[in-house]
């Protein structure tokens, strides 16, 4: 005696459902959640690789300040805050142009960008995450070079609350180069070499005054971003009135050359990413 056993979903009725749909991804990521988990990793990364990177880009700057003092003479003369203002933001040049266009070339040639290819981000958000992690180091290494050099050249410490603005948007023109210069360098020592240039551009062009220079070495000064917050920065070191609408005026081109510079980054990382 045999007995039939029917499997359950079986039968002419089974056979004819038809399958069912692939299941949808997940939707991708948007800009402000995953620039924020994009910071918050490279920050936690690069905290204790980076400190001691920062102390030697701070005792540079406060080096190159004691240095110049012996031929800059104290008070609020061009001179002497150009120096002041210069040394600062060359903390700022030091890690988010240098030590980003390294990070980046590194990234390159290691094959890294393809994890962050893989992961449901915007290029944007890794791009940005990047440079605002490597910023975030420049703050207390700008902040003790400027109260250093405000003491060391008898400056106003007044307006040093202009660092608020100035590091930020200063880090953001300079992230944003240093990123493209790592990004699209050939080879990882050549964006190595591309970061110590532009460190010594912004050494050499932002600390010496502008009227000691000759034409071709100040339209040079010009072309370069962190000019505009060694401007910004240098206006409010002095005693007397301050201008602010100078002031505004070269703070609005940091923003503009920061969005441009960040733009052109990201139009870096996704044309490495999809090679």
């Amino acid at each position: 005696m045999t007995i039939a056993v029917q499997r359950p979903g079986g039968g002419p009725a089974a056979a004819e459902r038809p399958p069912s749909p692939p299941a949808e991804l997940a939707p991708r990521a948007r800009l402000v959640p995953a620039f924020a988990a994009v910071y918050r990793a490279q920050l936690s990364r690069a905290r204790v690789a980076r400190i001691p990177l920062l102390f030697v880009a701070t005792f540079q700057s406060v080096g190159i300040m004691v240095m110049m003092r012996g031929v800059v003479h104290a008070g609020g003369g061009e001179a002497a805050r150009s120096v002041v203002a210069g040394s600062s933001v060359l903390v700022v040049a030091f890690v988010a142009l240098n030590l980003l266009a390294q990070y980046f070339g590194q990234l390159r040639a290691s094959g890294g960008l393809d994890h962050y290819a893989t992961l449901p981000v915007p290029p944007a958000a890794v791009v940005l995450g990047a440079a605002a992690a490597y910023a975030s180091f420049t703050v207390p290494g700008t902040l003790v070079t400027a109260v250093t050099g405000c003491v060391l050249f008898h400056l106003t410490l007044v307006n040093l609350w202009v660092l608020v603005a100035v590091v930020p948007l200063a880090g953001a023109a300079l992230s944003g180069l240093g990123a493209a210069l790592g990004l699209l360098a050939p080879r990882q020592e050549i964006a190595t070499l591309f970061g110590q240039l532009g460190m010594s551009a912004a050494l050499l062009l932002g600390v010496l005054p502008a009227s000691h220079m000759p034409a071709p070495v100040a339209w040079a000064r010009d072309a370069l971003p962190s000019t505009y917050g060694v401007e910004a920065l240098a206006r409010t070191l002095g005693s007397g009135a301050t201008h602010w609408a100078a002031v505004g005026a070269d703070l609005s081109v940091c923003a503009a050359v920061g969005v441009c510079s960040l733009a052109v980054a990201t139009w870096a990382y996704r044309r490495a990413a999809c090679r």
